[in-house]
């Protein structure tokens, strides 16, 4: 089974290196890697050609936003999985690709996902959140929970058939999908108790009360549109929930150490 992971990159010259050495060193024989850089002005395109043959893809070129991005990839890819892995993150282990595999296996699931470990930007060994997917039901979607995004792999014949992340969206086309997918389509998906991704805090979605604003309204449009009864009080209540991410961490990140 072919594994394709896409990386999607602006201007990442600080994080770029550990997140494309996690995925070379993972144990799995037969990876497709794709690198989508949206015209970085700075050493970005130098770091990763600086990989050679090791990466398979790189396209650097203007994009308009992640989102477009990731769809750029997701058309290249010709791997039967497909998994998102930003510049800013790292794979936990060396062994994250052949564990997934291994849960595909044998089962009619058409995604899986797994746990994602949050660390201080500049201190991979300052682990803050422990975002567990074992906790996400079908009805979580309508408070905008979700699993854990970078950890998900999808069957590329899902993505072919059901179709790419909505470009309209600025934020959240990634819970937009994963709502389409659920609750629309009704796809099976698959939980595995794996910490599989290390994400440094301090993304677009977790800046501030005018991006939580920006998050909360286009979670709502997504529940509209997937037919997802919902409310603007329900989709705050997400922000109890994470309280309890805040405790029982690992206290060291379990495999994959960063360069």
């Amino acid at each position: 089974m072919k594994v394709s992971i896409i990386t999607v990159v602006f201007n990442g010259e600080k994080y770029i290196r550990s997140c494309i050495e996690s995925v070379l060193a993972q144990d799995y024989p037969e990876i497709e890697y794709i690198v989508i850089d949206g015209n970085s002005s700075d050493n970005t395109c130098e770091i990763v050609k600086s990989f050679g043959q090791k990466i398979h893809r790189l396209v650097s070129e203007p994009d308009k936003g992640i989102y477009d991005a990731m769809n750029k990839g997701i058309r290249l890819a010709s791997g039967d999985l497909i998994g998102i892995l930003n510049a800013d993150d790292f794979y936990a282990s060396g062994k994250i690709i052949s564990e997934v595999v291994g849960g595909f296996s044998g089962s009619d699931s058409d995604l899986l996902f797994g746990d994602l470990i949050y660390v201080k930007p500049d201190n991979e060994n300052r682990i803050v959140r422990y975002y567990r997917g074992k906790s996400f039901t079908k009805s979580r979607l309508k408070f905008g929970d979700m699993p854990p995004h970078p950890t998900m792999f999808v069957k590329r014949k899902i993505y072919e058939s059901k179709g790419l992340y909505k470009t309209d969206y600025r934020i959240c086309a990634d819970f937009d999908m994963i709502s389409r997918l659920i609750a629309v389509e009704g796809l099976k998906w698959k939980y595995m108790p794996l910490t599989m991704v290390v994400m440094r805090t301090g993304g677009v979605s977790t800046s501030g009360i005018r991006s939580r604003l920006a998050v909360n309204r286009e979670i709502l449009r997504a529940c509209r549109e997937n037919g997802i009864r919902t409310n603007s009080l329900l989709i705050w209540m997400k922000y109890f929930r994470k309280i309890f991410q805040l405790t029982g961490r690992p206290a060291e990140l379990p495999g994959f150490k960063p360069g």
